[in-house]
């Protein structure tokens, strides 16, 4: 019998920076309502690495 839930069946958000999707982590298991960014680079305030000047 398989433990554990699958990757697949885990809840997900929308970062309010980037837009992309991420998915609950286990370090984010007792804050995850609180959680709003993928990373730290997004909770930095930086935006999308498509919008970097050239």
């Amino acid at each position: 019998m398989p433990r554990g839930v699958k990757k697949s069946d885990l809840p997900q958000k929308t970062c309010a920076t980037c837009g992309k999707p991420f998915v609950w982590r286990k370090k984010w298991e007792k804050v995850w309502d609180e959680v709003r960014y993928c990373s730290d680079r997004c909770r930095a305030g930086r935006g999308p690495i498509s919008s970097k000047k050239q």
